[in-house]
C-alpha cells in the first residue's frame, strides 16, 4: 500500500511535534519523559494493588484496572515515539507506521470510552439497586462488558484505517500534530474527503457519543436516586462513590469532544495539540492520583502493598519457596538417554540459529525484510530453548530435580516472553510474504527500514509487557501444598494447579490475555495465506504458482509446527489439561520447532544455502 502523489509516491510524513524551536525541545523532553514514566509507574501500582488485595476484587476495580493497562497502552502509542521525534532532526514517520499509530490510538482511546461507560453503568447499579448489584454485574457480565469494549474499538479503529488508506496526499507531507491524528492527516489529502468526513462524523457520534449518553443516562439516574434520599450524610456518601469517576470523564470527554466534533474548516493548530495532550497525556497520567487520593479502599491497599514489600519472604509461613520438577520420566535407567538426547539436541539447535544468524548478517544479499526477521526468529529460538533445557540438563546430570521460587519466576518470565515473541515474528514473516506476492511493486516502500524496526520493536515490547503481567500475577498467589510441578519447567498451567488460593483472575487471563496474543498473530497469518492464496490463483502459469509458493512453505511449516501444539496447551481451561500430553505437547514447540528451524529454512532455500556455503568456506580459509 502506498501513498498516492500524482504519478509518484511518498514513503511517509514528517510530524511537526508541539513547537518547531530548537529550544523547547529538551525541556519538553524533560516534561513529557517524566510524565510518561509517572503514568505508567501510577497505573501499574493501581494494577497491582487491585490484584494483591482480595476485598477490590469487585466490578468497580476490575474495570479500574483495565482501564489503567487501557491508559499505559493508550499513552504509550503517541509518547514513545514523540519523545524520540524531540531529540532527532529528521522527525519522520512511514506511512505504514503512521496507519499503526493510527489504528491503536483510536483502539485504545475508544476503550477508555467504553470502559467509562461500564463503570458508569456498575456506579448506576451499585447506587440505584444496591440489593439487585452481585446478580447484575457478576463476573461473567463484567468480562462480556470488557470484551464488548475491546472488540467495539478495534472493529472502529480497522475501518477507520482502511478508509484513510484509500486517501491520496500529493502535496504537503507535513502533519501539523505530535502524533498521527485523523483530521491533520484528512488535512493533508489532495483528494476529496467529503465522504470520508462524513463517514468519519457519523461513525465518530455512534462509537464516542454513545457510550457518553450511556454515562449521562446513569448519572441522571444517580442523581434522582441520591435527591431521594433523606439525610444529608446519605446523599454525601451515594455521591462520594462517583467523584472520582466523574472528574476522569469530565477530563476526558472535555478534550476528546472540542478536538473530533467540529468541522474540518473549524480545526486549530495550537488549540488541537494542547487540547490533544489533555486526553492522551494528562488524563491518564492523573488517573492513579484521581482514585487514589479520594478512595480509602485504594489507599490502605496501597499502604498494605508497601508494607508487603520489605518482607515478602516471609509474609506466609506455610508458603513455598522451592518446587520439585518431575521432568520427563521418572524412570532412571532413561535419564542417561534423556541428558544425551536432549544435549544434542540443544547444541544443534544453537549451532544451527547461530549460524543462520551469522549468515544472514555476513551476507549483504541477506539484508532484506524476510531475512532480518528471520534472524530475530533464530535469536528467539536461542532464547527460548535456552531458558528450559540447560535447567532440564542440570536436574538430570544432578538427580536433584528442585527449583526455587526466584528461578521458577525467573523460567516462567522469560518463556513466556520467547514464546510470543516467536508467535508474533512468525506472524510479522506472513505479512512480510503477503506483500512480497500480493503487492511486489510497492514491496520496498512498504516494507522499509523503519517498517521492519517498529515491527520486531513492536513484538519486544508486546511479549515483554504480556509475560510480566503473567508472572506479576503468579507472585500473588499461594503454595502451600504439594510442591511438585509435573512437568519439566515451570509452565504456567501446570503452576496454577499448585496454588491453594484463588486462581480465577489467573486463568482468566490465561485465556483472555493469552488467547489475544495467541490467536491475534495466527488470525493474521491465516489472513494473510487467504490473500497470498489468491493471489497465486491469478497467476497463470503453473511455474510462476509454484515460484510463488515456494517462497512460502519454509514459515508454513514452521507455523504448522509451532501452533498445532501451542494451540491445544493454552487455549483450554487448565482444569482440562493433560500432564502427559502437554510435556509432549512442550517438547514439540520448545525443543523440536526451534532445533528444525534452520534446518527448514537452509534446506528449502537457495540463498541460505549460498550463504552459509560461503560462510563455512570462508571459515575454513
Amino acid at each position: 500500500m502506498d501513498i498516492k502523489n500524482g504519478s509518484s509516491s511518498t514513503s511517509g510524513f514528517i510530524l511537526l511535534g508541539l513547537s518547531s524551536n530548537p529550544q523547547l525541545q529538551k525541556p519538553l523532553f524533560a516534561i513529557f519523559f517524566n510524565m510518561y514514566l509517572v503514568t505508567v509507574v501510577g497505573n501499574v501500582l493501581i494494577i497491582l494493588v487491585i490484584y494483591s488485595n482480595s476485598r477490590l476484587h469487585t466490578p468497580m476495580y476490575f474495570f479500574l484496572s483495565n482501564l489503567s493497562f487501557m491508559d499505559i497502552c493508550f499513552t504509550t502509542v503517541v509518547v514513545p515515539k514523540m519523545l524520540v521525534d524531540l531529540l532527532s532532526e529528521t522527525k519522520s514517520i512511514s506511512y505504514v507506521g503512521c496507519l499503526v499509530q493510527m489504528y491503536f490510538f483510536m483502539a485504545f482511546g475508544n476503550t477508555d470510552s467504553y470502559l467509562l461507560a461500564s463503570m458508569a453503568i456498575d456506579r448506576l447499579t451499585a447506587i440505584c439497586n444496591p440489593f439487585h448489584y452481585d446478580v447484575v454485574m457478576n463476573l461473567r457480565r463484567c468480562f462480556l462488558m470488557l470484551l464488548g469494549s475491546c472488540t467495539i474499538s478495534h472493529v472502529h479503529s480497522l475501518l477507520r484505517v482502511l478508509l484513510m488508506s484509500r486517501l491520496s496526499f500529493c502535496a504537503s507531507h507535513t502533519i501539523k500534530h505530535f502524533f498521527c491524528d485523523t483530521q491533520p492527516v484528512l488535512k493533508l489529502s489532495c483528494s476529496d474527503t467529503s465522504s470520508s468526513q462524513i463517514v468519519v462524523m457519523t461513525e465518530t457520534l455512534a462509537v464516542i457519543v454513545t457510550p457518553f449518553l450511556c454515562i449521562l443516562f446513569s448519572y441522571l439516574q444517580i442523581i434522582i436516586t441520591v435527591l431521594r434520599i433523606p439525610s444529608v450524610a446519605g446523599k454525601w456518601k451515594a455521591f462520594s462513590t462517583c467523584g472520582s469517576h466523574l472528574t476522569v470523564v469530565i477530563l476526558f470527554y472535555g478534550s476528546v469532544i472540542y478536538v473530533y466534533f467540529r468541522p474540518l474548516s473549524m480545526y486549530s493548530v495550537v488549540k488541537d495539540r494542547v487540547a490533544t495532550v489533555m486526553y492522551t497525556v494528562v488524563t491518564p497520567m492523573l488517573n492513579p492520583f484521581i482514585y487514589s487520593l479520594r478512595n480509602k479502599d485504594m489507599k490502605n491497599s496501597l499502604r498494605k502493598l508497601r508494607d508487603r514489600i520489605p518482607d515478602m519472604e516471609r509474609r506466609n509461613q506455610t508458603s513455598i519457596y522451592e518446587f520439585l520438577l518431575m521432568g520427563l520420566s521418572e524412570q532412571p535407567e532413561q535419564q542417561p538417554l534423556l541428558f544425551g538426547l536432549f544435549l544434542g539436541m540443544y547444541l544443534v539447535t544453537v549451532l544451527g540459529n547461530l549460524l543462520i544468524i551469522l549468515a544472514i548478517s555476513s551476507d549483504v544479499h541477506l539484508h532484506t525484510p524476510m531475512y532480518i526477521f528471520l534472524a530475530n526468529l533464530s535469536f528467539s529460538d536461542i532464547g527460548f530453548i535456552s531458558t528450559i533445557i540447560p535447567k532440564m540438563l542440570g536436574n538430570i546430570g544432578s538427580g536433584n530435580k528442585l527449583i526455587s521460587y526466584g528461578e521458577c519466576l525467573t523460567q516462567l518470565y522469560f518463556f513466556g516472553l520467547f514464546a510470543d515473541l516467536d508467535n508474533f515474528l512468525l506472524a510479522v514473516m506472513a505479512f512480510d510474504r503477503y506483500v512480497a506476492i500480493s503487492h511486489p511493486l510497492h514491496y520496498a516502500m512498504t516494507m522499509n527500514s523503519q517498517c521492519c524496526v517498529l515491527l520486531v520493536a513492536g513484538s519486544w515490547v508486546v511479549t515483554i509487557f504480556h509475560a510480566l503481567v503473567h508472572t506479576l500475577l503468579v507472585t500473588r498467589l499461594s503454595f502451600c501444598g504439594p510442591n511438585i510441578i509435573p512437568h519439566f519447567f515451570c509452565d504456567l498451567v501446570p503452576l496454577l494447579k499448585l496454588a491453594c488460593s484463588s486462581t480465577y483472575v489467573n486463568s482468566l487471563m490465561l485465556i483472555f490475555v493469552a488467547g489475544i496474543l495467541l490467536i491475534g498473530p495466527f488470525v493474521c497469518i491465516l489472513t494473510s495465506y487467504f490473500y497470498i492464496a489468491l493471489a497465486i490463483l491469478r497467476i497463470d502459469s503453473p511455474k510462476g504458482k509454484q515460484k510463488a509458493f515456494s517462497n512460502c512453505t519454509s514459515h508454513l511449516s514452521m507455523v504448522s509446527l509451532f501452533y498445532s501444539t501451542a494451540i491445544g496447551v493454552y487455549l483450554c481451561p487448565p482444569s482440562s489439561t493433560s500432564g502427559g500430553k502437554n510435556r509432549v505437547f512442550s517438547v514439540m514447540y520448545t525443543v523440536v520447532t526451534p532445533m528444525l528451524n534452520p534446518f527448514i529454512y537452509s534446506l528449502r532455500n537457495r540463498d541460505m544455502k549460498g550463504a552459509l556455503g560461503k560462510l563455512l568456506r570462508r571459515k575454513t580459509l
